[in-house]
């Protein structure tokens, strides 16, 4: 297959770019070029999709498949629609599980679970995307397939507060110092790591039994976020000095935590795999979080530049946490 990555070498990407060159797979990867491209096999195109000016080396292709990961509003995907229509066989959209109903009214999410989250503009826009997408299938033919990851990590920290591309909460655990870990720490989450996403995604390109279907792909791991917060702790071998603060409390004193955690991580969640298992037989994921955080975190010893402790980060932990210990 010829396959088109919009993207291709970020936190969840850069795996299934690796496997799917590694299954033969004829990959190009269109970025910026601000990002080395410097896996085996990928062709670079060199471009900013916002820019057709910059496109013309693009325009020459036919493709199988076209995947936009940086698709983030439905000008994005009106834009693709327009370039991509009759010039690819699939149109991969990689969405996000953040969309599903927010509060869930049923624990365990399906795809089938209603599109509905209200208080994160980012979610918003991403079913505005999905509704784009849909319709366009329906009257116009376009072969879009919707992927919604949910909280996938590789050369992140998944967590709910002072990580992802922050260092910050990993900092605060070397040196001793308090965390903050959201309501009573008992809610339950799942975190995938890239390469197990990579197995149920790049299974399907060019499937076009896909086609106009929508997936999520997650780890069948359930752990709290107690667990989540000690097995990072464990495997940077320090203990987690955990200071349990209602995430309504979090987001009065900061508000730009109503997104990432009343509208997200707040929740419960389970997720049901059945459906990408049936069009992916084998799918599974197979790595652990206590194994994989430790792949994360030697990831960043050795690329120490992405150490980054955020002070602006560093000053809404330290503010929650004056606020909740003047209570």
């Amino acid at each position: 297959m010829k396959v088109l990555f919009i993207g291709g070498t970020g936190n969840i990407s850069k795996e299934s770019s690796k496997l799917a060159t590694c299954r033969g797979i004829d990959l190009y990867v269109l970025n910026r070029g601000n990002s080395k491209v410097d896996i085996a096999g990928v062709k670079s195109i060199i471009g900013d999709i916002n820019k057709p000016d910059e496109l013309l080396e693009l325009q020459k292709h036919e493709w199988d498949v076209v995947v936009n990961w940086i698709a983030f509003t439905p000008e994005d995907i009106e834009r693709d629609i327009a370039l991509f229509k009759g010039k690819t066989k699939q149109y991969i959209f990689i969405s996000s599980a953040s969309c599903y109903q927010t509060p869930l009214s049923y624990p365990v999410i399906t795809e089938s679970t209603p599109l509905s989250n209200s208080s994160w503009e980012y979610s918003r826009n991403k079913i505005l995307c999905e509704d784009r997408l849909q319709k366009a299938y329906r009257e116009e033919d376009f072969p879009m397939t919707i992927v919604r990851p949910s909280l996938t990590y590789d050369t992140v920290f998944p967590i709910a507060i002072g990580g992802f591309r922050h260092y910050n909460t990993v900092d605060r655990i070397l040196k001793g110092k308090e965390i903050i870990v959201h309501g009573d720490g008992t809610s339950i989450w799942t975190v995938t790591h890239a390469s197990d996403f990579a197995k149920g995604f790049v299974g399907l390109l060019g499937l076009m039994p896909a086609i106009g279907h929508a997936f999520h792909i997650t780890s069948d791991e359930i752990l709290s976020w107690n667990m989540i917060y000690k097995i990072l702790a464990n495997a940077l071998g320090k203990e987690a000095n955990i200071v349990h603060i209602a995430s309504d409390f979090i987001c009065k004193v900061e508000p730009s935590f109503t997104g990432t955690l009343l509208a997200d991580k707040a929740e419960s969640v389970i997720f049901d795999n059945s459906k990408i298992k049936m069009f992916v037989p084998g799918f599974k994921a197979t790595i652990p979080f206590s194994e994989g955080i430790v792949k994360t975190i030697n990831w960043f010893h050795a690329n120490p530049e992405h150490k980054v402790i955020s002070p602006e980060e560093e000053q809404k932990i330290e503010n929650i946490l004056q606020a909740y210990h003047k209570l």
